[in-house]
């Protein structure tokens, strides 16, 4: 595929991935993911450093909006939690990109397959169980704050494996394990994630993921546009949309579209 074929295909693919991410609260860099393999022909570890890189422009945008749309005064209570989180999730994610370069691709692959399936799953058991906060009591800050950092170790190495910004991980812990209310969970992930994941992009590019300009001008950008203004059409219809039947749907739809891509890989 050509350079303006690959630009075009990019923004055309990015936009309803964002749009449906946006409606559901996610970056959508794990429905991304299977496309970047099949539809670029990427390589797996090639396909996670890009993913990464578009993901940081969607987090970064996402904040932004978020942030000036709410009173960024409620987050400050729960500043130390996001910090013990953060600790973790980069200490995961430079950890996780470390043993990405150690494994074969086939081997990595099969890593991938499994963890899309976890997301899609928990996609699907959302849609179900809508979260409510029920946080874990804890007897000591200390005691909560090391359970945030190795809540953090699990998110940062499962967001350098995807290279996803992990909301549907993040999100979760903090509302089940740490009685967040939802709408503050949602731009707590976001800003969680953003340092996790220039942990991982610095790792990718000292590892020379980067190194073609071609792919970060034909694919990285327009694909990230795309993400911007999908997410921000996606915010903007969720008072429309029914999410809980969007989860079911796009859970269900990632479990078969990997299963359908990785055994194709592996004919």
């Amino acid at each position: 595929m050509d350079t303006k074929k690959t630009s075009i295909f990019s923004f055309i693919i990015g936009v309803p991935i964002a749009c449906l991410g946006g409606l559901i609260g996610l970056g959508g860099a794990e429905f991304r993911l299977p496309f970047l393999l099949k539809t670029f022909s990427k390589t797996a570890k090639k396909a996670v450093a890009l993913n990464m890189l578009v993901s940081l422009i969607t987090v970064a945008s996402a904040i932004y909006f978020r942030t000036n749309n709410i009173d960024i005064s409620i987050i400050f209570p729960q500043v130390l939690l996001m910090l013990a989180i953060i600790v973790g999730s980069t200490i995961g994610a430079y950890w996780g990109i470390g043993m990405l370069n150690k494994v074969s691709d086939v081997l990595f692959k099969k890593i991938m397959l499994i963890l899309l399936l976890i997301m899609g799953l928990l996609l699907i058991c959302e849609s179900f169980i809508p979260f409510g906060s029920m946080g874990i009591l804890f007897g000591s800050i200390y005691l909560k704050l090391i359970i945030a950092v190795l809540c953090g170790l699990l998110i940062g190495t499962i967001s350098s494996l995807l290279g996803v910004a992990g909301g549907e991980v993040i999100i979760p812990i903090l509302i089940l394990i740490f009685g967040i209310d939802i709408k503050l969970a949602g731009t707590m992930s976001l800003i969680i994630s953003l340092p996790t994941m220039l942990v991982g992009i610095t790792r990718h590019k000292r590892n020379k993921m980067y190194s073609d300009k071609s792919e970060i001008t034909s694919l990285v950008i327009p694909m990230g546009i795309a993400s911007i203004i999908g997410a921000s059409i996606g915010a903007l219809l969720v008072i429309y949309a029914p999410s809980e039947l969007l989860k079911l749907i796009l859970g269900a739809l990632l479990l078969f579209t990997s299963i359908k891509l990785f055994m194709e890989k592996e004919e």
